[in-house]
């Protein structure tokens, strides 16, 4: 069995699984408006911090 929790996305994995631009993707990282850290020059995001990120943002857009 997979533990997907601790699964690690590249930049490139990141703008797949959200269907938006490899720019897009980058941008939010660099402006710390979605989760990630560098590893050497190369972000990398956490699976089970992006999925959060997308209920928080799920929330707010349906709560305005």
């Amino acid at each position: 069995m997979k533990d997907e929790t601790g699964e690690i996305f590249t930049l490139d994995e990141v703008a797949a699984y959200l269907k938006v631009g490899k720019r897009t993707v980058y941008r939010l990282a660099a402006a710390k408006k979605i989760p990630a850290f560098k590893v050497g020059g190369s972000w990398r995001f956490l699976r089970v911090d992006i999925d959060n990120w997308i209920r928080q943002q799920s929330k707010v857009r349906n709560s305005t």
